[in-house]
């Protein structure tokens, strides 16, 4: 028998799948599907980058329905009758460049300062949108009302089954990632934001000169620069032979190429951290990773790269450098104690989920399921964003929430405000609770992005918890059901946890964990200095990654 309480967390998460199923209609039906309901206005691209607009178009899903017409206030045109979407362009060749879609011609001319479309049936409306300024070179979905770059087609989140897999924290488990690369027989596709790390190289290299096919894909913008280290780990890859594709320019797909994950064979391997000697290599960064042996994941992963690599913006290494100045960026070098080992874990169900599309919308779904407790470890959050609202809402239903942010000096003020914030709540009666990192020699920094749900589900990958990356970086997480990985990763954050202050969800848990349930409040600073460094970089860790 349902409670109120249960009824109302059914409804809730009933009326946000809702939410992200009609969210994706206008996305679904642009790649050529009919994408189910009757005819409506699904979207379009009315400011391609190209002189007079050339094969601008609007998308519109016919549905099988005979006469209709579309109108933009100006004009009215007739849209043939098909049994699913086509577009309708003046110049439908040029048209035709920049989608998949059937296309047909029709006269009209879209506004790109914003336009008012209203499709009719036998000159009654059966839809009717309206959209703003039209951005250069981007596709707008009617149905969410969002632009997305033409060539970004977004991704649903693709279930690939149960999996055995290997759970690791860093810099305790350096060895796993690497490992994962040594052992790749037939292919080795690498993304990463950057990538300077020697034994990362030489395991690419070693690869390649086996017969492997190697490909790299990194971001050409990383916050601060490019390193002179990754200049030079990336021209003795291309030295070798090994592809390296480079995301960069003002119309890349995304604004950054911030997923980091590997494919080995049929092996995946999904990171929070950087293929760098602080991050993968184990001398900085606290993070959080998992290999998965599934091949199917290991295909979906694929198949995101290929997209990715061959995207819009995407240059060669070669070509990217020439002319360019890099900076000076000493690596990290401390050497710290292994005290959590990697794990096998058994994964029930394996989803992989990505941004732009689901894994921003998945991830604040997961946490409006929750139904006990929530524990988040993220470099920073806003708290005046969806992430932390959504954390808001569960904490309201009742739900213990735990937030494990970063300790580093640049996130210091922001993640201070977030604390502060939690302590508000918490003192009004709310089971929620945030704390900055004590590393105390175990790690340099906080930069896992990950959370446990339940005891029933582990989030693991590159997604900040912010607008900007869920809806304009491309990232990559994957959802772990099953107790194996979700205690695994619970476990490593009680022992995180335990270090800053705070007791554990229960007894027995492991890793320095004492379960004792304890309570521990953390001060904010108010001091002149923080509030001076809020002021300087707060739009910045907001928006960007902080490497």
């Amino acid at each position: 028998m349902l409670t109120t309480r249960r009824l109302a967390r059914v409804l809730l998460v009933c009326a946000l799948l809702w939410q992200s199923v009609g969210a994706g209609v206008g996305f679904a039906a642009a790649a050529g599907g009919d994408g189910g309901g009757g005819p409506t206005v699904v979207g379009g691209v009315p400011n391609p980058v190209v002189a007079d607009d050339a094969g601008e178009y609007v998308a519109v899903r016919v549905a099988g329905a005979a006469n209709l017409t579309l109108s933009d206030g100006e004009d009215t045109v007739p849209v043939p009758r098909r049994a699913g979407v086509v577009a309708l362009a003046a110049d439908p060749d040029a048209a035709a460049a920049v989608t998949a879609l059937p296309v047909v011609r029709a006269d009209l001319s879209l506004s790109n300062a914003g336009e008012r479309l209203v499709l009719r049936r036998d000159g009654a409306v059966v839809d009717e949108v309206e959209y703003g300024s039209a951005p250069e070179g981007e596709r707008w979905n009617a149905s969410a009302d969002r632009w997305t770059p033409v060539g970004l087609d977004l991704r649903d989140p693709v279930a690939t089954g149960p999996a055995d897999a290997t759970a690791f924290v860093l810099p305790d488990a350096p060895g796993v990632a690497v490992e994962t690369l040594r052992s790749a027989d037939e292919r080795l596709l690498l993304a990463g934001y950057t990538l300077s790390s020697d034994r990362v190289a030489d395991a690419l290299l070693a690869a390649y000169r086996r017969g492997v096919r190697v490909h790299v894909l990194v971001e050409g913008s990383p916050v601060g620069g490019v390193s002179r280290a990754q200049a030079a780990t990336l021209d003795r890859l291309v030295a070798a032979g090994v592809p390296v594709a480079v995301v960069s320019g003002p119309r890349a797909t995304f604004s950054y190429q911030h997923a980091k994950y590997a494919v080995a064979d049929d092996r995946a391997v999904v990171l929070t951290e950087n293929w760098k000697p602080a991050g993968t290599g184990g001398r900085d960064s606290r993070g959080w990773g998992v290999r998965v042996d599934s091949g199917r994941t290991a295909d979906e992963l694929a198949a995101v790269f290929a997209a990715d690599s061959t995207g819009r913006g995407v240059v060669s290494w070669p070509s990217f450098r020439e002319g360019r100045e890099f900076v000076d960026d000493a690596p990290a070098t401390t050497r710290y104690p292994a005290r959590i080992p990697s794990e096998s874990v058994r994964a029930t169900e394996v989803r992989v989920l990505t941004a732009p599309g689901n894994a921003g919308e998945a991830t604040i779904e997961r946490v409006d399921g929750a139904e006990e407790r929530i524990a988040v470890v993220n470099p920073r959050i806003d708290p005046e964003g969806r992430f932390f609202a959504a954390l808001v809402r569960a904490a309201r239903r009742g739900v213990s929430v735990r937030l494990l942010l970063s300790n580093a000096w640049y996130d210091e003020a922001e993640n201070e405000a977030v604390v502060a914030r939690a302590d508000e709540l918490r003192e009004s009666g709310l089971p929620i609770e945030a704390r900055i990192a004590d590393p105390r020699g175990r790690f340099g920094k906080v930069h896992a992005k990950g959370a446990v749900v339940d005891g029933e589900v582990a989030l693991v990958g590159s997604l900040n918890w912010n607008d900007h990356a869920a809806t304009e970086n491309r990232e990559v997480v994957l959802e772990l059901r099953g107790e194996e990985p979700a205690g695994y990763f619970r476990r490593a954050f009680d022992a995180d946890w335990e270090a800053a202050g705070g007791g554990g969800f229960g007894r027995g848990l492991g890793f320095g964990a004492d379960g004792a349930g304890r309570t521990t409040w953390l001060l904010v600073a108010g001091a002149l200095a923080s509030a001076v460094l809020a002021g300087l970089i707060l739009k910045k860790t907001v928006r960007f990654e902080r490497e």
